[in-house]
């Protein structure tokens, strides 16, 4: 984590910050939390660091422990696939009114552009990439089918919940065949916008997300147990 300046929006920087390193399991699953050590890492008081933890305690990425002591929270695999239940439907709808709005000509060149290189950017990503460049990658194509959807209130419905996805994407995310098969899959869902098919590019979102939540929850629960 990146020493922050002091600025009026310090709580806003040091939650942003914390999130980050949650999402990307820096901060891991079942480490406890030591408010002083955090804000020497981040160059700030301890003020902003209580208040970014009781954000992030109320989204479910911090709990309590023992006697006034907190904890990055553990994933919990059942709640992940459930998870990836709601996911499945968003996506779904977002590809569909991607489609929707492609073939009634209100994507525009730019969005367009813009999804084609997505695609590409990610196909192209290989294994010394690193973990958090895989899982950015990926939460940036899954950012941009929700914007091209035109419906604001699924991007936010799911931004919030993008951290606890991202944390299990670092577990299935390091598998070379995982990894191909979700951006062929997420290639496949990009065709099917751009030659504006809306049921098709619904179903493709919709299979896709369904599987991504089954392997991570098998995953998921393997390690666990």
């Amino acid at each position: 984590m990146t020493p922050l300046d002091q600025s009026p929006i310090l709580v806003d920087r040091t939650y942003d910050e914390l999130v980050m390193a949650i999402a990307a399991c820096r901060l891991k699953p079942g480490e406890r939390i030591r408010q002083a050590d955090l804000a020497e890492r981040l160059g700030v008081s301890r003020q902003p660091v209580s208040h970014a933890l009781q954000l992030l305690k109320r989204q479910g990425l911090v709990e309590d422990v023992g006697r006034k002591g907190l904890a990055v929270a553990r994933i919990d695999p059942l709640s992940l696939t459930a998870l990836y239940q709601v996911r499945a439907a968003l996506d779904a709808l977002a590809a569909r009114l991607a489609a929707e709005r492609m073939r009634d000509g209100a994507l525009t060149g730019t969005d367009r552009a813009r999804l084609a290189d997505c695609i590409a950017k990610g196909r192209s990503l290989g294994e010394d990439a690193g973990i958090e460049r895989l899982v950015a990658a990926d939460v940036a194509f899954h950012r941009l089918l929700n914007g091209l959807s035109g419906n604001a209130w699924i991007a936010d419905t799911l931004e919030p919940q993008f951290p606890h996805m991202m944390r299990s994407m670092m577990v299935v995310l390091d598998d070379p065949g995982f990894r191909t098969r979700a951006w062929r899959e997420h290639a496949a869902i990009a065709e099917m916008i751009l030659a504006g098919r809306p049921a098709e590019a619904a179903d493709a979102a919709r299979i896709h997300a369904e599987a991504a939540g089954e392997e991570t929850g098998r995953r998921l629960t393997t390690l666990s147990g």
